[in-house]
């Protein structure tokens, strides 16, 4: 990889769609949403404007920096991959003298350079051909010591010609791939603190899902540093589609009337079905299709098969888990991927923690369980719980940008 002696004057970043691109009727609906998502990451750079055409999509800079930009654009869903770039007029010896600014400031001594030109007009005065020989003989001759490398280069100068001009570029950054925000709908998200929930939830983001969390919170049993830690959490989840929303559960009450009422082997079990039944009510509330959990089959006494079960029996509501085959190792390195592992490590308790029973049945019988909870009324407290939930929008502060829109919808 080359370091730049001085930083390239882009003026705007391409970006492609990659799995956008194989949509039909619908692939508008999905750009438009993507460029909402843009939109709101980049709220912190005012000048830019956002220009959302059927094959590709462009930031124009505006005077803003390519590289702080690239920084936000990698996390987000549904790009594939982008690159800074500089559109030209559609003339030879315009594009010879952009690509030889351009490769100066990468140069370094010893470095390889191959030339990738792409014409997308078949009517421009020169093939693909041409332009690599023209533009590779102009910058051969100009910069001594810079050779040819089509297999692995250095640079790789990337000329794509268009109708209405052309685009020159020097480096593919990857994206995060995946849809964008929005586009498979809403869903629910028990978010505990941990290191598994944060992971199942970035990963239903990059399906498509709009993610909102639910925290329980058991205080005095729970601590303010516990809550911060998921308010924490909520900030990077937040930090992939420009906001989170998170909503904080009282759970002290129904918690402590589990831990009296139901048998202790069976409180782990009564607790979930609780958290299952509220997480579903405000789901409900807030119009989403499904919950999801970072549940990994066998992991722990409440993921086995049978629990699972004899938890899911409150609701028909459809239950996600992104992590089902994965093990402990593999969510680890995704934490760390995504940023929440050094947060949920933190040594503060939630509330599956604090009250856990000292032999819990990891083969919950259904219908014990129901017997056990048939002798308590705990519809009020669960209407109580889910009307008195604070609710968190985690985002970065908004600001005006441009939203030049060239349609061929």
């Amino acid at each position: 990889m080359v370091e730049r002696c001085n930083e390239v004057k882009y003026d705007r970043i391409l970006i492609r769609y990659g799995e956008l691109s194989t949509k039909g009727r619908n692939r508008k609906q999905f750009v438009d949403k993507l460029k909402q998502t843009i939109v709101k990451s980049l709220d912190g750079f005012p000048n830019v404007a956002i220009e959302a055409k059927r094959e590709r999509m462009y930031v124009l800079l505006n005077g803003e920096s390519a590289e702080e930009i690239s920084k936000v654009l990698k996390s987000i869903f549904g790009i594939q991959s982008f690159s800074p770039a500089i559109k030209l007029e559609r003339d030879i010896e315009i594009i010879k003298a952009a690509a030889l600014d351009i490769v100066a400031s990468l140069y370094n001594d010893g470095c390889t350079f191959k030339i990738s030109a792409r014409r997308a007009d078949k009517e421009f005065e020169l093939d693909t051909n041409d332009i690599n020989q023209a533009i590779g003989g102009h910058l051969l001759k100009n910069i001594p010591g810079l050779k040819v490398d089509v297999k692995n280069p250095d640079i790789n100068v990337q000329i794509e010609v268009r109708q209405e001009a052309i685009y020159l570029s020097c480096e593919n950054i990857a994206g995060a791939g995946g849809l964008p925000s929005g586009t498979s709908g809403k869903a629910m998200l028990m978010l505990s603190g941990g290191l598994d929930s944060p992971v199942a939830g970035y990963l239903s983001m990059k399906r498509g899902l709009e993610v909102e969390g639910v925290h329980f919170f058991s205080p005095p049993f729970t601590s303010e540093r516990a809550k911060q830690k998921v308010i924490d959490i909520s900030e990077k989840l937040a930090h992939f589609n420009g906001h989170f929303v998170l909503h904080i559960v009282p759970f002290t009450t129904i918690q402590q009337l589990i831990h009296k009422q139901i048998p202790e082997n069976y409180t782990m079990t009564a607790t979930r079905r609780m958290m299952l039944r509220i997480t579903d009510e405000i789901r409900r509330r807030q119009e989403a299709l499904a919950i999801i959990t970072g549940e990994s089959l066998g992991q722990v006494a409440s993921q086995t098969l049978e629990s699972m079960y004899a938890i899911n029996d409150v609701t028909n509501t459809p239950i996600l888990r992104p992590l089902i085959t994965s093990d402990k190792t593999e969510i680890i390195e995704w934490a760390k991927k995504i940023d929440t592992h050094d947060i949920s490590i933190r040594p503060y308790e939630d509330c599956c923690t604090v009250f856990v029973p000292s032999s819990p049945k990891t083969k919950p019988k259904k219908e014990k369980v129901q017997y056990y909870e048939s002798f308590t009324d705990f519809e009020p407290l669960i209407e109580e719980a889910v009307n008195k939930v604070e609710t968190i929008i985690l985002k970065r502060e908004e600001k005006k940008i441009n939203t030049e829109t060239d349609s061929l919808f």
